[in-house]
């Protein structure tokens, strides 16, 4: 599945997390820290129905590049003045559009859509030449056109950045 109310482990016990400032920002890093691409979306007010148990978090104020919600701003652990009906919850939806934006790129127009592909705005990044989703030859979108990049002081955080554009992990 990927969406749901939000749950945390800390300590050893599983707890909820308070929506106070709760946003699409920190929806964003609970997405990636599950491994999920797609359009991250923050859900308040117990969407997905209240949890039991310690509400673990409150105040989770993430700028959307961190890995985990442990690297965002946020209380102290336990530290919360909220009851379940404020839960916190994410969708990670795979099927929208930005999600199907990132698949499309990895195809050429005539080989996947019966429409046309949105503008592409300058910096986009896109997987050219691999043999599977995922994979390949980085390419960024500048002036007008696609570009490769050279690999002089490529290094892993480089990819890590490109993975991130692209929605995965």
């Amino acid at each position: 599945s990927f969406e749901g109310r939000v749950e945390v482990y800390h300590d050893g016990k599983w707890g909820t997390i308070c929506d106070d400032q709760w946003d699409d920002r920190d929806a964003e890093v609970v997405c990636r820290q599950l491994g999920l691409s797609g359009t991250p979306k923050a859900l308040s007010w117990a969407h997905y129905g209240q949890g039991s148990g310690p509400i673990l978090l409150d105040e989770v104020q993430c700028s959307g590049n961190e890995l985990s919600l442990d690297q965002c701003k946020k209380s102290d652990w336990g530290q919360q003045n909220c009851d379940h009906i404020e839960d916190a919850g994410v969708s990670c939806d795979p099927f929208t559009d930005l999600a199907m934006v990132h698949r499309l790129l990895l195809f050429s127009p005539a080989e996947c859509c019966p429409f046309p592909l949105p503008p592409h705005a300058e910096g986009t990044v896109r997987l050219a030449g691999g043999h599977r989703p995922g994979e390949g030859r980085v390419e960024v979108y500048y002036n007008g056109d696609w570009g490769t990049v050279c690999d002089d002081g490529w290094t892993d955080l480089g990819a890590q950045v490109v993975c991130r554009q692209l929605g995965f992990r």
